[in-house]
């Protein structure tokens, strides 16, 4: 009997699987906006890059360029390969 019971399974699986995937998904869709407080999702008036760039430039503008590391001491060298940023 399980033999037969596994090579339907396995035959229908998709046919199965997809109408409980289909409400579970639907289920959860529903019970997370309910529960969910905000209703609406906020958006952002500049995105991440406009204040990554004006970040960037504020750190540099109040910088002074004048004064720079000497290259013998090697600050830019991690001491280690994990100090590294290879992104």
């Amino acid at each position: 009997m399980w033999p037969i019971i596994m090579a339907f399974a396995r035959s229908y699986a998709v046919y199965i699987a997809w109408p409980v995937a289909a409400v579970v998904g639907f289920v959860g869709y529903n019970f997370e906006s309910v529960i969910r407080k905000d209703k609406n999702t906020p958006w952002k008036v500049k995105s991440i890059q406009e204040e990554r760039d004006e970040r960037i430039l504020k750190d540099v503008s109040n910088k002074d360029c004048t004064e720079v590391d000497s290259l013998k001491e090697k600050r830019f060298v991690p001491k280690t390969i994990l100090g590294r940023n290879d992104s």
